[in-house]
């Protein structure tokens, strides 16, 4: 296949850019031994053997942020400023809901990590995880904060929206036949089911109650707005908010 027909691939427009996000990030996070690396354990060791992921990440962001580029012109974000703007409104319930668990653990005053129901609903201290801190230099704490913010509000919303959202929902309507002729936002209970399903199982088991219900609302604006733009908008607002959330509270386990 040459160049101009890949590009012109809608398809592959859709799914190859969250194919790479997923394999850059687990093959390297799997090579380095993970975030759990035991690496962690040897303060001696370099930033870049003992926190891979600040490294991993911005490489990650990297190269789907260039499949995007390649394929920018598959994509239909048109701008609808009463849908993005509920969008965003629904970014700041959904995220708002999502660190709640994390949030009512602080507010009941607990202590250690909750077992049974409590942690099955992400009522969890959150703290190990993306930390920036972790540079002694201003500059190195930008830099990691930076490309973090960019890999979670840029790339992963569109990332994901395009494939969630833009693709997956119209596929599970119309395996076997062209999906593309499927409206974005066609309700029906099998995609809310199957793609809403995804969403959860690729999150961690404690951030499984909080997906559930954003990929609901997610689901609700798809449908409501009929607007790729607008679930990416959602996204990319919960996102930063979330980001804020852990750097000012030291959540660093949600993102």
């Amino acid at each position: 296949m040459n160049v101009s027909k890949l590009r012109d691939d809608r398809t592959l427009a859709h799914v190859v850019p969250m194919v790479l996000f997923m394999v850059v990030g687990g093959v390297l996070l799997l090579v380095t031994g993970s975030m759990e690396s035991v690496f962690r354990k040897h303060e001696f060791l370099p930033w870049w053997r003992s926190s891979p992921e600040h490294w991993i990440y911005p490489l990650q962001t990297l190269v789907a942020g260039a499949a995007l580029v390649f394929w920018r012109k598959q994509y239909d974000l048109q701008w609808s400023t009463g849908k993005v703007l509920f969008g965003a409104l629904m970014g700041v319930v959904g995220i708002g809901l999502w660190i709640l668990p994390t949030q009512t653990y602080e507010w009941m005053g607990l202590t250690g990590e909750p077992t049974g129901w409590l942690k099955r609903l992400g009522v969890m201290p959150r703290r190990e995880g993306f930390d920036p801190g972790i540079f002694e230099s201003a500059a190195g704490w930008w830099t990691a904060t930076v490309f973090r913010f960019l890999r979670a509000v840029v790339v992963v919303a569109l990332v994901e929206e395009l494939l969630w959202r833009g693709f997956l929902m119209r596929f599970v309507l119309k395996p076997d036949g062209d999906y593309w002729e499927v409206p974005f936002g066609e309700a029906s209970w099998r995609s809310y089911l199957i793609v809403t399903a995804l969403v959860v199982v690729v999150h961690q088991p404690e951030d499984y109650a909080g997906a559930l219900v954003w990929g609901t609302l997610m689901y609700l604006v798809a449908v409501r707005t009929k607007s790729l733009l607008a679930c990416v908008v959602m996204h990319g607002v919960g996102n930063f908010l979330m980001g804020w959330y852990a750097l000012a509270f030291e959540k660093y386990g949600l993102w």
